[in-house]
């Protein structure tokens, strides 16, 4: 009986002490951003009420909102990134990376990973958001998919599932005019954006790989 009583407990405390993510199991080498169930560890800049989670994803849904990650394995600097995304029809959101939080506007630092298939800006999902734009559109809209971000030095590589989309190496550029962006590799956080009323956007399994 005590022999029962111990081996349970040891199966209590290895269930306890396993860290939650949501989604399928992780892939060799990654960790978890998210629990899949509470805002824990991440930050919404303005109008918050632009974000909620339901069945497991962040919803992205209203006014222009960022939320960042701002847990414990922040920053980042070389990595392989994934998030699980879907569109609703004629949609528009973001995926940063080498950013940091800010209260309000477009994140001016790092660069952002378009997720937009059918909206009316014509960059589409994958691009490089005005440094290397996409202008096909490779994912239908009510669909999930795989993004993938890899930065490894200077080298930036976007995938959407099995298709590379973006293959670049960042090289000096001339300063943007828009808002005063910082658009350069250095080291940061990561966040998705709520880009405006008409957009509906899902994000889940968020996970990261470092390379360092």
């Amino acid at each position: 009986m005590r022999c029962c009583l111990i081996l349970t407990a040891l199966l209590l405390f290895s269930v306890t002490c396993t860290p939650a993510f949501a989604g399928d199991e992780l892939e060799e080498g990654f960790i978890s951003l998210w629990d899949g169930k509470t805002f824990d560890n991440w930050k919404i800049s303005e109008n918050p009420d632009s974000w909620s989670i339901k069945d497991g994803a962040f919803v992205a849904k209203g006014p222009r909102s960022h939320l960042f990650y701002v847990g414990p394995e922040a920053p980042f600097k070389n990595f392989v990134f994934k998030v699980d995304c879907k569109t609703a029809e004629n949609s528009n959101g973001g995926i940063y990376f080498h950013t940091k939080f800010q209260e309000e506007g477009w994140p001016r630092w790092g660069y952002e990973s378009q997720v937009n298939n059918s909206h009316g800006d014509p960059k589409r999902t994958g691009s490089l958001y005005e440094v290397v734009n996409v202008y096909q559109q490779i994912i239908p809209d009510n669909t999930w998919w795989t993004q993938t971000i890899t930065v490894n030095d200077k080298h930036i590589r976007v995938e959407l599932d099995d298709t590379i989309v973006v293959d670049y190496l960042e090289r000096p550029m001339k300063p943007f005019d828009k808002d005063d962006w910082q658009r350069y590799l250095s080291e940061g956080t990561f966040c998705f954006q709520a880009h405006d009323p008409g957009s509906t956007v899902w994000f889940k399994n968020v996970r990261v790989k470092r390379l360092d």
